[in-house]
C-alpha cells in the first residue's frame, strides 16, 4: 500500500496543502531552550516544526545561548528569555498559536517556573522531556493542564508521571493494554497523553484513541536514536500551530515521524527526520 493511500484515508490532506496567505496564517510556534550546551534538542524541535509547515518559529532563548543558538540557525528566529516574566510578555503575543516545551529543558529553577508560564497562558502546547519530569515533581502544575496540551512521554516519563504501566508494548499483542493504560492517564491529567514506542498510543481526555504501530512492514528500529523525540515535539507543535486540532496533530505527526525514518532507512539520525519530510510529503502529492 503506498503511502498516499493510507494518508489520504485518514488525513486530511487539504489540511496540510494550505497554498495561501502570509506566513501567520500558517501559524507561529515558541519552542523554548534550554541554556547554553543544552540547546541541540530544541534546535531540532524549532527545525521540525518549521519543516512540517507553521509559517514561524520562534526560539526563546536564556542570555547564556544566546550565541550559541545563532550560529546554527537561519531560518528560524528567537528572543532573549530571561525569566518567566519575560517568557509570559512573548506569550502575550496572540500571533502565537502553539509552544513546545521540555527538549533540553533542564530541571532545576527557573524552568518549573517557565513551564508554568507557558501553561498559564492557555496557549495549546506539547510538553516533551525536561518538562514532563517537572510535571512529575511539581504536583500542583498538573492542575493547570488541560486538553489543548500535549504530553509525550516515553516509558520511563510515563511511569514517573503515571505511577503505573511501564509498558514498552513492543508487541501487537500488548496493544489493548497500553491504549487502557494510556486512556485511563489521559483522563487523569485531562491532557491529550502520547505514549511513545514501538506501538505509539494517543489518547483525548474526552476518550477518543488512537493507536499507531511501527512494527512489521512498517518497522523503523533506527528512531531509536537521541533527538527523535525532540523532532516529533516538534512536529507536533509546527502542525497545531497550522490549526490542526492537538489529539488530530498528534496522530499525524506520528505517523509523518515513522514514514520519514523508513523513508532514509538505517544510519537515521534526528536531523535526518526534518530533512527527509519534504520527500515524504512529495510522495503525499503535497
Amino acid at each position: 500500500m503506498k503511502p498516499s493511500r493510507i494518508v489520504r484515508e485518514t488525513i486530511d490532506i487539504e489540511v496540510l496543502d494550505k497554498q495561501q496567505g502570509h506566513k501567520y496564517e500558517h501559524g507561529h510556534a515558541l519552542v523554548v531552550s534550554g541554556a547554553s550546551g543544552r540547546t541541540g534538542a530544541s534546535r531540532l524541535a524549532a527545525k521540525a516544526a518549521l519543516r512540517i509547515g507553521a509559517g514561524a518559529v520562534t526560539l526563546a532563548v536564556p542570555p547564556t545561548a544566546q550565541l550559541e543558538v545563532s550560529m546554527h540557525i537561519t531560518a528560524l528566529m528567537q528572543q532573549r528569555v530571561s525569566d518567566a516574566d519575560t517568557l509570559r510578555g512573548i506569550l502575550s503575543d496572540d500571533r502565537i498559536s502553539s509552544v513546545c516545551i521540555g527538549p533540553g529543558l533542564g530541571v532545576d529553577a527557573p524552568h518549573p517556573e517557565l513551564v508554568q508560564a507557558v501553561l498559564e497562558s492557555g496557549k495549546q502546547c506539547v510538553l516533551d522531556a525536561d518538562a514532563l519530569t517537572i510535571l512529575a515533581q511539581n504536583e500542583p502544575l498538573k492542575k493547570l493542564l488541560g486538553p489543548h496540551c500535549v504530553l509525550t512521554p516515553h516509558a520511563g516519563e510515563f511511569q514517573r508521571l503515571f505511577g503505573r504501566g511501564n509498558h514498552a508494548a513492543h508487541a501487537m499483542s500488548e496493544s489493548d493494554d497500553k491504549a487502557h493504560i494510556c486512556l485511563a492517564s489521559a483522563r487523569k491529567a485531562g491532557a491529550i497523553v502520547l505514549y511513545k514506542g514501538a506501538i505509539t498510543a494517543i489518547a483525548h481526555p474526552d476518550g477518543r484513541m488512537a493507536m499507531h504501530h511501527a512494527l512489521r512492514e512498517r518497522a523503523a528500529p533506527w528512531l531509536a536514536t537521541a533527538g527523535a523525540g525532540d523532532v516529533l515535539a516538534g512536529m507536533i507543535a509546527g502542525l497545531i500551530a497550522r490549526s490542526i486540532e492537538p489529539f488530530t496533530a498528534a496522530q499525524y505527526a506520528t505517523w509523518l515521524h515513522v514514514e520519514a525514518a523508513r523513508s532514509f532507512g538505517p544510519g537515521l539520525i534526528a536531523e535526518d527526520l526534518t530533512e527527509e519530510l519534504p520527500k515524504v510529503f512529495r510522495e503525499l502529492g503535497l
